[in-house]
């Protein structure tokens, strides 16, 4: 593809740079999260370790099969219950989702695009959908408090308003595992970190996208980054393919066609974006696979274990 041999390598290896530094940050934030059993800190190496492998997992095994793998492999080199890895990771997850959908907010507002869209033959305006991401990321909020505050009121409420059946009794397991994930979270200053961490994460996630703009000579700035990332997350947030080979592609070029990107080079943008990122953090897993003497087969047939 003629797009992509016209990449420009400076920006490009510099992009790859910052989003393989996300990986370390999650680790940090992690650190957090997931405490010894007498709320001291685990060492830092098993947890990135696990991270390494979870992260290459995720993009060589389908439905995103290696966060189940980071929660075994942390437990096995950590020796703390499976159990409290899970649930650290999912609180980790309501962390993320909060940060996203703020920074998408900002971003729709801040957006250069034009005051409505023509999607699917309906004009969309893009004031409205800046105040529909900012209503949802406050009542995420508020929904996030009042589980933090009163979880049993919460679990409570849900068996209330929902009828029985897989998908409450799923939310009440989400919202049980998320209060033991917050008790490590007791220290307003850990609570205080966590933020800052994820807020961190996802402005560097963003800048990896926006400084790749420059390789590809695209003419988006940082808040098209800030909404690409949103959209993309929400784009990939169902289990798919490994890697999200596909919906990785297909997001960010809709994306940019907003800007007046055409096909073509969005096509390759993405393209070569995805091959580039994908490559560091799985050759980062297969080093700690090697230096901790852990299987990627054995951690996928392994049973739930709980110390």
């Amino acid at each position: 593809m003629a797009e992509v041999s016209r990449a420009r390598a400076i920006p490009l290896l510099l992009a790859v740079a910052v989003a393989t530094a996300t990986f370390p940050i999650r680790m940090l934030r992690w650190r957090l999260l997931l405490r010894a059993a007498d709320g001291s800190p685990l060492p830092a190496a098993p947890l990135w370790h696990a991270v390494a492998i979870g992260f290459m997992a995720n993009n060589l095994l389908p439905f995103r099969a290696g966060e189940l793998v980071r929660c075994y492999a942390a437990a096995r080199l950590t020796g703390e219950r499976l159990t409290a890895a899970i649930s650290s990771v999912a609180v980790e997850r309501v962390f993320d989702g909060l940060t996203v959908v703020a920074l998408l907010s900002l971003a729709l507002f801040a957006a250069d695009l034009p005051s409505s869209l023509v999607v699917g033959g309906v004009s969309v305006s893009i004031a409205r959908a800046a105040w529909i991401a900012g209503l949802v990321s406050a009542a995420a909020l508020v929904m996030a408090l009042a589980v933090v505050l009163a979880p049993e009121r919460a679990e409570a409420l849900i068996r209330r308003v929902l009828p029985a059946g897989r998908v409450t009794e799923r939310l009440v397991a989400l919202i049980d595992g998320f209060r033991h994930g917050l008790a490590t979270l007791r220290s307003p200053g850990r609570l205080a970190g966590v933020v800052a961490w994820s807020v961190v994460l996802w402005l560097v996630n963003a800048a990896s996208f926006w400084i790749a703009f420059a390789a590809f000579d695209l003419p988006v700035g940082f808040a098209g980054a800030l909404l690409l990332q949103g959209l993309l997350v929400f784009g990939i947030a169902v289990p798919s393919t490994p890697g999200y080979v596909g919906v990785f592609e297909a997001v960010i070029g809709a994306v940019l066609l907003l800007y007046g990107v055409p096909a073509s080079r969005g096509a390759a943008y993405a393209l070569v974006y995805h091959a580039t990122t994908f490559l560091p953090i799985i050759l980062l897993g297969a080093w700690s696979l090697l230096r901790t003497g852990l299987s990627l087969g054995e951690m996928r047939r392994e049973p739930a274990l709980d110390a």
